[in-house]
């Protein structure tokens, strides 16, 4: 085997200049696919803990009816007993309740549709991160304002709004009556999605509640865990113990979330196959090439008894060498790649318009796992074997006395 070995590696170097330039093409292409999938993942993972951080947190309850009917009405029940399980439950790391309703919003430009999210300031701080992206202004636990509301960017410059000034919004009460209630805008945001923007406001949850029924409600409590595997349990708990009340995971309250995660998976075959398919023909045309320089060559060797078994695993052993060289380059290259952006991000600030109406950052810190490399490696040597079987056989078929 050692014999083959080095015949392999010094067939693959009698023509340096076309298995250079093939090796720097399958170097190429694994540093561009390794970081494509290492900015999708990326990408994807900032989503989800964008999301889940600064609103969906890992856990939200609800009234059974209220995410698809969303009436006031449909107020959570037993809430005092609800928060003591989740202050005694040693896995819930922060939970905040939440008033929920639709509105619509009235200034001196126009009237809008709007989403209110009534918040408990102390709570969702301890929760969830969406303060930090409060770019001016006072947060709602302001004092000496009455009813203080906060606004995304967005929305202020549809509506020409300025810190201080008085909106109206219109909405529905618990008893099915329409009120109007004067908020000042005390704050602004700005957020990942450009569509959140433009469509919510937050106010104080007592403020809001107060304006829906003559006795507190809450329409939905977001709760944060230690550690995100626990997530289901915890839901099952809550529904076991509450069952006028529904708990669901991140994945039940996103799907979409769920969906964006199952298919990364997905996308590093596609990306990895798509790359190595279009190398196997170079590689193919290589040893294609080679196998006709090399006919006399390959029938002295079957003259003097080398095996036509030997023969084959000749050929396949040199198109692996080669690609497995150019693999380790281009996994090297990635593997710099990935950690120099790991710090500083790949910045998308020329698409940051397009990224945020989609609900992404313009900054993306690629992410790649071990097992995503082993993969890769995976496929790299079976697409190299399968573009190379065709020369083996071509190669066993050889008759010396031709």
């Amino acid at each position: 085997m050692k014999t083959i070995f080095t015949i392999a590696w010094r067939n693959i170097w009698r023509h340096p200049g076309r298995s250079g330039v093939l090796i720097a093409a399958i170097t190429a292409g694994l540093w561009a696919g390794v970081v494509t999938v290492g900015t999708m993942n990326g990408l994807l993972l900032q989503r989800v803990n964008y999301l889940i951080e600064s609103e969906i947190t890992h856990l939200q309850m609800h009234h059974p009816e209220f995410l698809t009917e969303r009436r006031p009405a449909d107020s959570l029940s037993n809430t005092a007993a609800l928060f003591r399980f989740l202050d005694s439950d040693a896995r819930v790391s922060g939970w905040a309740p939440r008033v929920l309703s639709d509105a619509m919003l009235q200034s001196p430009v126009k009237t809008s549709g709007v989403r209110i999210r009534g918040l408990d300031p102390e709570r969702e701080m301890r929760t969830t991160t969406f303060l930090e992206r409060l770019t001016d202004g006072d947060y709602l636990s302001i004092e000496g304002v009455r009813n203080p509301l906060l606004m995304g960017e967005a929305l202020m410059e549809q509506h020409r709004m300025r810190l201080g000034d008085r909106i109206v919004l219109t909405f529905e009460t618990t008893g099915g009556e329409l009120t109007s209630a004067a908020f000042n805008i005390v704050g602004q945001f700005r957020s990942a999605s450009t569509e959140y923007d433009e469509s919510t406001v937050l106010v104080h949850a007592d403020d809001l509640s107060q304006h829906l029924s003559p006795v507190p409600v809450y329409h939905e409590v977001g709760i944060l865990l230690h550690d995100i595997d626990d997530a289901p349990a915890v839901a099952s708990a809550l529904n076991e113990g509450f069952p006028e009340i529904r708990a669901q995971t991140w994945t039940q309250v996103s799907p979409e979330l769920s969906t964006l995660v199952a298919f990364s998976g997905f996308m590093l075959y596609v990306v990895t196959i798509i790359i190595m398919t279009a190398l196997a023909f170079g590689i193919l045309n290589t040893m294609l090439m080679a196998l006709f320089e090399r006919l006399r060559e390959i029938a002295m060797l079957l003259s003097i008894g080398m095996s036509r078994a030997r023969i084959f695993v000749m050929i396949l052993l040199e198109a692996v060498l080669l690609t497995l060289t150019g693999a380790a380059a281009g996994f090297a290259l990635a593997g710099l790649s990935l950690w120099h952006f790991s710090g500083s991000g790949i910045n998308f600030e020329m698409f940051a318009e397009g990224t945020a109406e989609l609900g992404w950052d313009h900054l993306v810190f690629p992410v790649i796992t071990t097992g995503e490399f082993i993969s890769i490696g995976l496929i790299v040597v079976f697409v190299t074997l399968a573009a190379s079987l065709y020369p083996a056989f071509k190669a066993i078929k050889i008759q010396p006395i031709q």
